[in-house]
């Protein structure tokens, strides 16, 4: 049984997949690249509120329809008075 080695631009997406956090722009990669790491991302549990971000500000179609496909939402942190009013 032969396996074919991984092509150089799956290694590229793996070692990108790697250093996802320390990145603070992707808008830079093409459509397919750029999907292939999302879908990547998520598969191996790395997406977070940060790396959301970063994929939503690509502003990039095929993104933010697999963010809405797979019904992904930001974390709404709650914001919780910092002193009562004496109007109770």
């Amino acid at each position: 049984m032969r396996t074919d080695p991984p092509s150089l631009l799956s290694l590229a997406i793996d070692s990108a997949l790697v250093q996802i956090s320390s990145y603070s722009d992707l808008s830079f990669l093409p459509d397919h690249i750029l999907c292939d790491l999302f879908l990547r991302t998520l598969r191996a549990g790395k997406l977070n509120e940060r790396i959301l971000k970063l994929f939503i500000a690509t502003g990039k179609e095929e993104i933010l329809s697999l963010i809405d496909a797979f019904n992904i939402r930001s974390v709404l942190t709650p914001v919780l008075p910092t002193r009562c009013s004496e109007k109770f």
